[in-house]
C-alpha cells in the first residue's frame, strides 16, 4: 500500500502556500504493518486549522479515515505527490506531543499499534462541548474566577509516615520523587489514602505543576475527587471517567488540555489526561484487576503511568494496603522508594488479626476450629463485638451459582460433555448445568465412586446470611455483593455479609470482621491467587477499627499458609518480597517477560513458524482454552494458547518479535483471529 495517494491535478492556488505544507498524520488504521505516520499535503485554506494534535479526515487506500496531525513539516520523504488532507475536523489540538509520545511508548511496550492506544487516550469528539470550551478559553482566565483562593488546610495522613513530609516538600520545590506508599490498613484517619493523594497533589500544584490521580472504580474516584476538592478547591480539579458520558468526559478532558484544571482524578480512562506541566502521577491499589485494559493491546495502567513518569520526569506515587510483585520489583530496582510505618506503629494502628484455632486454648474450647467452616470462635467474636458496632463477614461467593462436588468422595462434578465445571442454578428447580457450555446435567453419575448425589463445598453469601440471621435473632443482617452493593452502613450493631470488593464502609469502622472460606481464594487456578487473596483480606482489615480501639479480625483457614501468615503480621512488604523471589525462580512476571498468543491451531502453527524469539526464550504449549473463550472476529473454532517466556533482559526483544509477527500476518492478510497479550494479569 502506498504511503499516500497521488493528488489530482489542481488549479494554482491564489492564496499563499503554507510555510509547512506537509502534515504528518497518524491514520486510524489498526493494521500492524501500517503502524506508522503518513504524509499529506496541507492546502492554503487548511493551513490555520491543521495544527499538530488536530483531528483530520484523510483518504487512505480509497477510503476516508480519521487521523491526527502529529507534526507539520516543510518537506516529505514520500516518493509520490502527496494527497491533500480531505478535511480538518477540528482545529482543537487534542493529541498533544506528550500524549502522542506516551501512546507510541505504550503501543511498543505491549506489541500493539498507535491506532489502538490512541483510542484509549483521546475521547471521542463532542462538538457542542468543544465549542463551549473554546469560547471559555477565548474569554480568558479572568472568566475562571471562582474558587481561586486556596481552601483551609485539611488533614494530611501522608506526613504522618516516615519520609512523607519530605516527599511532599520535594513536590513543592519542583523535584520528582518516586515512592510506594504502604498504607497501614485500618479505619483510622491516618489510613485515608484519598486525603494523602490530595495533599500530594496540593504540594505539586503549589510548586507550579499539575497532577493525575487515579483510583480503580467510580466509588473510589468519587472519594478521591471529594478529598481533592477539599484540599485544592473546585476550580482546580476535574474528574475524568468514561462512565460519566461523552459530553462530561470530553469537557473534563478539554479542561485539562486548556490548563483550567491542574488536577485530574479518574479511573483507567484518565491515565493519558493532557495535564499541563505534569508533575505527579499517582495510582491507588495497582493490584485491582480493573487496571487491566480489556481492549487491545491490553495495557496495565500501572505500567502506563510508569512509562509516563519516565518520559515526562514527573513524580510517581503508588499506594495500597497490599503490595504486588510488580511494585516490589520496582522497589528492589530502586525505581520506587517505600514510605511505610515502623512495625511497632503498624501493630498498634491496625486491628488485631488472628486465625481460628491458632492456639492451644482455642483448640481446647473448639477441637473442630481448624476444619469447621464456621467455628465457635466466629460466634464468640460476633457476639462480643455487636454491642460496640457492626461486624463484617466476607464470603468469597455471592451464593447464586455454587461449585459442586460428589457428596460421597468429594470429586469435583464435571460436565459429561465438555468436562467444564458445574453449578446449581438459583431457583426452585435447582438445575445442575455446565458453566462452560450451558448443558444441563441429567442423571449424573460420579466417574470415581459411582455416586449420584452432589453438594457444594462452598456456601455463598446468601446462605451464610441466612445462617447468621438464625444464630443472632433480632440483629439486622445485611448483604452486599456485585449485584447489589451497599454504599455504607450505620455504626450500630449489625452483621454485614459481603463478597470481595463489595464490602461497604461502616460509620466509625467495623468493630470486627470475619474472613470465611479463605482457602477458596487461595485455590484459584491463577499464579496471582495468593497475592490477590492477601489484597482482598487487607481491604477488609482496612475497614475495621484500629487495635487501640478494640478492632479485631478473625480469618478461618490454615494458619500455616504464607498469605494468612502475612495477614496476621500485617506484612504485605515481606509477602511481596518472597512472592517476587518465587516468581524469579519459576521464571514468571515480573521476573520474566511473558507473551501469550491465543488462536486456533492453524493460526498458532503459523505464528510459531514466523516468530524469531530472542536467546533464552521458552515456548510453552499450546494448551486448550475453555470453550467460553472467543476472539473478536473469530469463527468459533476451539482456541489454544501459546506462551512465550524470556528473561527480563530480552523482554523488549521478545515483544518486538511478537509485533513483527503481527505485521507479517497483517501484510499477508492471514486468516484467523489472534490475541496477543504481554504480561497478562491472569496467569493460570
Amino acid at each position: 500500500m502506498p504511503a499516500a495517494e497521488p493528488s489530482a491535478a489542481a488549479a494554482p492556488d491564489a492564496a499563499p502556500q503554507p510555510a509547512l505544507p506537509v502534515a504528518r498524520v497518524a491514520v486510524d488504521v489498526p493494521l500492524a504493518h501500517l503502524d506508522r505516520p503518513f504524509d499529506y499535503r496541507v492546502t492554503p485554506d487548511q493551513d490555520a486549522d491543521a495544527v499538530p494534535g488536530a483531528r483530520v479526515r484523510v483518504r487512505f487506500a480509497g477510503r476516508l479515515r480519521d487521523g491526527f496531525v502529529l507534526e507539520r513539516s516543510a518537506t516529505s520523504d514520500a516518493e509520490r505527490a502527496l494527497a491533500p488532507l480531505h478535511k480538518v475536523v477540528s482545529a482543537e489540538p487534542v493529541l498533544t506531543p506528550g500524549t502522542a509520545a506516551l501512546v507510541r511508548a505504550v503501543a511498543d511496550h505491549y506489541a500493539g499499534t498507535f491506532a489502538d492506544v490512541v483510542r484509549l487516550a483521546v475521547p471521542p469528539r463532542h462538538a457542542a462541548t468543544e465549542k463551549a470550551a473554546g469560547a471559555r478559553r477565548d474569554a480568558g482566565a479572568a472568566a475562571e474566577a471562582e474558587d481561586v483562593a486556596w481552601p483551609a488546610p485539611v488533614a494530611d495522613p501522608l506526613v504522618a509516615y516516615p519520609d512523607g513530609a519530605a516527599y511532599e516538600a520535594a513536590l513543592r520545590t519542583g523535584r520528582s520523587p518516586r515512592a510506594l506508599w504502604q498504607v497501614t490498613p485500618s479505619a483510622a484517619p491516618e489510613a485515608d489514602w484519598a486525603a494523602g493523594f490530595a495533599a500530594a497533589a496540593r504540594a505539586c500544584v503549589e510548586g507550579g505543576r499539575g497532577a493525575v490521580l487515579l483510583a480503580p472504580d467510580q466509588r473510589d474516584v468519587a472519594r478521591l475527587e471529594a478529598a481533592c476538592v477539599a484540599a485544592l478547591g473546585r476550580s482546580r480539579v476535574v474528574a475524568l471517567v468514561a462512565e460519566s458520558g461523552p459530553a462530561a468526559r470530553y469537557r473534563a478532558f478539554l479542561a485539562a488540555a486548556h490548563g483550567r484544571a491542574q488536577v485530574v482524578v479518574g479511573n483507567r480512562a484518565a491515565a493519558y489526561a493532557p495535564v499541563r506541566d505534569l508533575g505527579l502521577v499517582a495510582l491507588w491499589d495497582d493490584g485491582d484487576d480493573l487496571w487491566a485494559e480489556p481492549r487491545s493491546p491490553y495495557p496495565h495502567t500501572r505500567e502506563v503511568l510508569a512509562l509516563r513518569a519516565g518520559q515526562t520526569g514527573a513524580a510517581a506515587l503508588f499506594a495500597s494496603y497490599a503490595r504486588t510483585a510488580e511494585l516490589q520489583a520496582y522497589v528492589e530496582r530502586g525505581w520506587l522508594r517505600p514510605i511505610a510505618q515502623e512495625r511497632a506503629v503498624v501493630r498498634h494502628a491496625a486491628p488485631r488479626v488472628r486465625v481460628s484455632g491458632d492456639d492451644d486454648r482455642a483448640l481446647a474450647r473448639d477441637p473442630a476450629a481448624r476444619v469447621a467452616r464456621v467455628p465457635h470462635e466466629v460466634f464468640t467474636l460476633v457476639r462480643a463485638a455487636l454491642p460496640t458496632g457492626p461486624v463484617l463477614v466476607q464470603v468469597p461467593r455471592s451464593g447464586g451459582r455454587l461449585a459442586l462436588v460428589c457428596q460421597d468422595c468429594r470429586e469435583p462434578v464435571r460436565c459429561t460433555f465438555c468436562s467444564g465445571p458445574t453449578a446449581l442454578e438459583a431457583g426452585a428447580d435447582r438445575t445442575m448445568t455446565c458453566r462452560w457450555c450451558g448443558r444441563p446435567q441429567v442423571d449424573w453419575e460420579c466417574p470415581v465412586c459411582g455416586g449420584h448425589h452432589v453438594r457444594s463445598p462452598v456456601v455463598g453469601a446468601t446462605r451464610t446470611a441466612a445462617e447468621l440471621g438464625r444464630s443472632f435473632p433480632g440483629v439486622p443482617v445485611l448483604q452486599s455483593s456485585g449485584e447489589g452493593r451497599l454504599d455504607g452502613v450505620p455504626g450500630h450493631g449489625a452483621v454485614v455479609v459481603a463478597t470481595p470488593g463489595a464490602e461497604p464502609p461502616a460509620e466509625g469502622g467495623y468493630a470486627a470482621a470475619i474472613l470465611l472460606d479463605t482457602p477458596l481464594l487461595l485455590l484459584r487456578p491463577d499464579l496471582r491467587a495468593p497475592e490477590e487473596a492477601l489484597r482482598r483480606w487487607l481491604a477488609v482489615v482496612a475497614l475495621v477499627r484500629g487495635g487501640a480501639d478494640g478492632g479485631s479480625v478473625l480469618a478461618v483457614g490454615d494458619s500455616s499458609g504464607r498469605a494468612l501468615q502475612a495477614l496476621v503480621r500485617v506484612d504485605p512488604a515481606g509477602f511481596a518480597a518472597r512472592e517476587l523471589a518465587d516468581r524469579a525462580e519459576a521464571h514468571f512476571p515480573p521476573a520474566a517477560k511473558v507473551v501469550t498468543v491465543d488462536g486456533a491451531a492453524a493460526v498458532l502453527t503459523e505464528y510459531t513458524a514466523l516468530v524469531h524469539e530472542p536467546p533464552g526464550t521458552e515456548t510453552l504449549g499450546p494448551v486448550p482454552l475453555p470453550p467460553r473463550e472467543q476472539l473478536p472476529g473469530g469463527d468459533g473454532e476451539p482456541l489454544l494458547r501459546l506462551t512465550l517466556r524470556a528473561p527480563v533482559r530480552e523482554g523488549a526483544a521478545l515483544v518486538h518479535a511478537a509485533k513483527e509477527v503481527s505485521g507479517v500476518r497483517s501484510a499477508r492478510k492471514s486468516d484467523g483471529a489472534v490475541r496477543v497479550r504481554v504480561d497478562p494479569v491472569v496467569l493460570g
